[in-house]
């Protein structure tokens, strides 16, 4: 009996594997890029498969920005929505939310402007897209949220702020620090994503957001990020 053969990575005998292998390499190419300036051919040499293969997963250009766009929300919402359940106070819920959401953007820093590519390009046409983006990944964390935000406005932990306004900036000034990093490595002449600089954005980001929320202080005994 004959030894099998190794089957390589860029084959469909590893599914899972060449799939994940190929969204990788689009994230970075669409990041970079765009969805106009990407390039299948980029995408399949990074990921080491040929094109026919990709093709075989993904029918097009467009297919695969859409399974990036489900990866990137899809991990975010299962990050992030285990955080404000429990029985854990609502103050707590909300520091375990913002460091748990920061720590999966910084491990994935290309997700900001591969997302910020999606919101550019919503016109028209993007709306039903969207709208499917909306109700299945953001819905459930927007109402998780609001629900703690009250619950700890009503228990007096936190000041009376309004959820509607609250929530979007307390994702802009975690969002913005990592889709700005060129920038930021430009002007401030250090690397905002090594990893002293992430930890340093991280305990500003928790203190910023619970000095404004809050209305005690974040040092208090008993509080965990």
């Amino acid at each position: 009996m004959k030894p099998s053969t190794p089957v390589r990575l860029g084959s469909r005998g590893k599914p899972e594997e060449s799939r994940a292998a190929i969204l990788k390499a689009a994230i970075h190419e669409f990041a970079q890029h765009g969805i106009a300036g990407a390039r299948t051919d980029a995408i399949a040499r990074s990921a080491r498969v040929n094109k026919a293969l990709l093709y075989y997963y993904f029918k097009d250009k467009e297919a695969i920005y859409q399974a990036v766009l489900d990866q990137v929300f899809s991990g975010l919402r299962d990050t992030v929505v285990p955080m404000l359940e429990g029985n854990l106070s609502p103050r707590q819920k909300v520091l375990n939310y913002i460091g748990a959401y920061f720590d999966y953007i910084a491990a994935n820093p290309r997700f900001p402007r591969v997302v910020q590519g999606e919101w550019i390009r919503s016109g028209t046409d993007r709306i039903s897209q969207m709208k499917r983006v909306a109700k299945s990944y953001f819905q459930p964390i927007y109402q998780k949220l609001g629900q703690v935000l009250r619950e700890g406005i009503a228990a007096g932990e936190f000041r009376p702020i309004d959820p509607a306004q609250f929530i979007p900036s307390m994702v802009a000034i975690i969002i913005f620090y990592f889709s700005a990093a060129p920038v930021i490595k430009t002007l401030m002449k250090v690397d905002p994503l090594a990893p002293e600089r992430v930890a340093e954005r991280r305990a500003f980001v928790l203190d910023f957001i619970s000095a404004g929320l809050f209305t005690r202080p974040l040092s208090a005994p008993g509080d965990r990020s």
